[in-house]
């Protein structure tokens, strides 16, 4: 069952190019990785500095995989500097249907 994750992100004021370049730089090397089916920054037209990136993996193992690379291992020292709050994070699966 492929699970579906959505991040929010929020930029610290003057912080909005940098988060978007850290999580840009994400995509390439996301979706080279097993598993990754999805990987789509977005930007919020009405705030300036709320990102959401929605991910889709085959697997929690692949998920797990990505949280253990050099790669998000780097953007979470990025967002670390850069967010104004914690990141949130949210896990999905597909709800039955019928």
């Amino acid at each position: 069952m492929s699970l579906t994750v959505i991040a929010e992100c929020l930029a610290a004021p003057g912080q909005e190019d940098r988060l978007r370049t850290a999580l840009e730089a994400m995509i390439e090397p996301s979706l080279e990785e097993p598993g990754c089916l999805a990987y789509r920054p977005y930007l919020d037209p009405n705030h300036v500095g709320r990102m959401v990136i929605v991910e889709e993996w085959t697997s929690a193992q692949s998920l797990a995989d990505h949280f253990t690379t050099a790669h998000f291992r780097h953007v979470e020292q990025v967002l670390e500097l850069v967010l104004a709050e914690p990141m949130t994070l949210r896990t999905l699966v597909a709800a039955p249907i019928g």
